[in-house]
């Protein structure tokens, strides 16, 4: 069976202390969670970055800290910073920290409603964030929403806009107002990535209630999977998670048990083309 990639992104811009206490919000809590996430068996760490009062930054030297003190708690790690930052943010602003070689970054790949905002993400900032990432050598994670996304970023492919390859895409399903995280869902977007980007490989990430149900489908295809607060703070229903390492430990454990292997360090470059 093919590894699998378990990515953590274990803050998010979103989710807040109200809803979830054990949040990572500091460079030194992050660089603590990517290290027991690591050992847990995540490889890769989806990273948002907050101000030490729980404040959204795309600031660049606020990533730059978190990604320090990431890289020299778990030098193994892959670091994948977000350049989506939180709904509204300057694009100029979102596109920065990229200046900084992480080994990825997210390219979100259309615009959609995000529950009461709407997340804008313009055809031609779009392009210009995916020459961004050749000039800069760092390798994109795609983002999309729904099936039509996926047709759009077959077309910057086609183009020549996006060059990395393997290019892997993460499914990210469950947002208000963007496609469910029903298993019909994934199948098709599954099927549909194949037939535009057949070379692509792909991951989950379901959101709230739609995480396990992702996740499990995921593992039977053989696609990877994300899991932390980002995306979901709950463990079961009405019983929030411990940690993130906890949400990473029962997707490990989950593997194990169907024989599907976790990738070591080595293969999750291999497989990112890293």
């Amino acid at each position: 069976m093919k590894p699998l990639i378990i990515t953590t992104a274990l803050t998010g811009a979103e989710t807040t202390r109200e809803y979830q206490p054990n949040l990572p919000i500091t460079p030194n809590e992050q660089a603590a969670c990517a290290k027991a996430c690591f050992e847990a068996g995540s490889r890769v760490l989806h990273l948002h970055v907050r101000e030490d009062d729980g404040r959204p930054s795309q600031r660049l030297e606020r990533f730059e800290e978190a990604i320090t003190k990431i890289r020299k708690a778990v030098p193994e790690m892959v670091i994948q910073i977000s350049t989506g930052g939180a709904v509204g943010a300057p694009f100029e602003e979102r596109m920065a920290p990229l200046q900084l070689k992480p080994d990825m970054a997210t390219l979100n790949a259309g615009t959609l409603n995000f529950g009461d905002q709407v997340f804008i993400n313009e055809p031609k900032d779009i392009i210009r964030l995916a020459e961004k990432f050749k000039a800069e050598n760092v390798a994109p994670e795609i983002e999309v929403y729904e099936s039509g996304m996926i047709d759009s970023v077959a077309k910057l492919v086609k183009k020549g806009h996006i060059t990395h390859t393997p290019l892997h895409v993460q499914f990210v399903l469950g947002v208000p107002g963007g496609m469910s995280g029903k298993p019909k869902n994934v199948l098709y977007m599954a099927e549909h990535l194949q037939e535009e980007i057949p070379t692509a490989t792909w991951g989950i990430a379901g959101i709230g209630r739609w995480h396990m149900p992702c996740s499990t489908i995921a593992l039977a295809m053989g696609g990877h999977i994300r899991v932390g607060f980002e995306d979901n703070i709950f463990y079961h229903k009405g019983e929030l998670a411990k940690s993130n390492e906890q949400l990473v430990a029962r997707i490990a454990r989950m593997a194990k048990d169907y024989g599907r292997p976790l990738a070591t360090p080595q293969q999750t470059r291999e497989i990112l083309g890293l």
